[in-house]
Formats: C-alpha cells, structure tokens, sequence
C-alpha cells in the first residue's frame, strides 16, 4: 500500500511541470527581471526578461521558476514574477480592436438613434401642424355658428316685428272698414229721400 501511494505522488510530481508548463506564463507587467543561472540570488545573471514577456514554466524550487523564454532561452526567475495573466502589451492589441469594434457600434447607434429622433421630430412637427390645423378649422367654424346664430335671431326678430305690424295693420284696416260703415250707416239714410206715403197708407 505504501509502494502504492509513493508511485502515486511520484506521478503527481511529474505531471505537475507538465501542467504548468502547457498553461500560459508571463512575465509580470511594469517589470523587469533579471534571468539567474540557478534558483537563487546566489547565482550570477544569464540574462533579462523584460515586462509582459510570454515564457513557458518548467519548474518551480524554493520561491524560483526555470522558465525558457521567447528566444529559447533558459533560467531562472522569483515566482512572484510569474503571472498566468496574459501580458498588457498582448493585450493592448486586443483591446484596441475591440475599443475600435464598440466604437463603431456606438457611433452606429448613435445614427441610428439620431435617424429614429429625427423620424419623432419630424412626426411630431406633422402632428402639430395638423393639430393646430384642426384647430383654426375649428375657431372658423366657431365663428361662423356663432355669425349664423346672430343671423337666426335677427331673422326671427324681423318676423316677429312682422308679425307684429301686420296685426296691427288688420286691426288698423278693421277699425277703418267699422268706421266707414258707421260713418255710412249715419249718412245714408240723411241722404236717401223718403217716399210719401199714400192715401191709402202704400207709398
């Protein structure tokens, strides 16, 4: 059993540079680090890697990474140097193309949103002339019922005045047609001669 578990954690060493080593490493950003020979400030520099540099893990011992850089070379940096963030400048290309993309979509949006404004405002101007269209055809039609209804009452005043004067022109010619037959009544028969009267009492 224990063979076992020795066999066990021999393989887990094992794979475990093999891991580090296909996951991506880079060189910590605003860095610069010297590469030493052996995995200590003991030994003497081999080289330098600048900031943001992509390297690949080989191993890690005591608080240092044997990492093999860009240009094939090998040595060893302090772990805290290493990071699996990938490195701004590799970033930065990125980032820009996408800061580019969302810009085109804004200013896109943006048309499309001054187009769609533009489209409101012009319905909304429409709608206003119409409005106020309706409304002046209104005021006139007002002002015209309010004309017609004046004409309405100055008519029906004319006949009432009408009828008025024309009763009174019948009252008029009645009295006149009763006067001329009482004047006529009292006139004629001081007018018409009286026949004589027979003896024989027959005119």
């Amino acid at each position: 059993m224990k063979h076992l578990i020795s066999f066990f954690l021999f393989c887990l060493t094992l794979i475990s540079p093999i891991a580090n080593a296909e996951q991506a490493h880079y060189i910590s950003d605003n860095l610069f680090t010297y590469l030493l020979k052996g995995p200590g400030s003991q030994y003497r520099i081999v080289g330098s890697v600048n900031a943001g540099s992509p390297v690949t893990l080989l191993e890690k011992d005591n608080g240092y990474s044997r990492i093999k850089d860009a240009k094939g070379r090998t040595g060893w940096v302090e772990s805290k140097f290493i990071s699996t963030d990938v490195a701004l400048q590799e970033r930065l290309p990125v980032l820009e193309t996408e800061l580019t993309t969302v810009k085109a979509r804004l200013a896109e949006a943006l048309t499309t949103n001054d187009n769609k404004h533009s489209d409101l405002n012009s319905a909304l101007a429409q709608r206003n002339s119409q409005i106020n269209k309706l409304e002046t055809r209104n005021t006139q039609l007002q002002n015209e019922l309010t004309i017609a209804q004046d004409e309405v009452r100055s008519l029906r005043a004319k006949i009432d005045t009408q009828k008025d004067d024309l009763l009174m022109k019948w009252f008029t010619y009645g009295g006149v047609v009763a006067g001329i037959g009482l004047l006529l009544g009292l006139i004629l028969p001081h007018i018409t001669p009286r026949r004589r009267k027979r003896a024989n009492g027959w005119a």
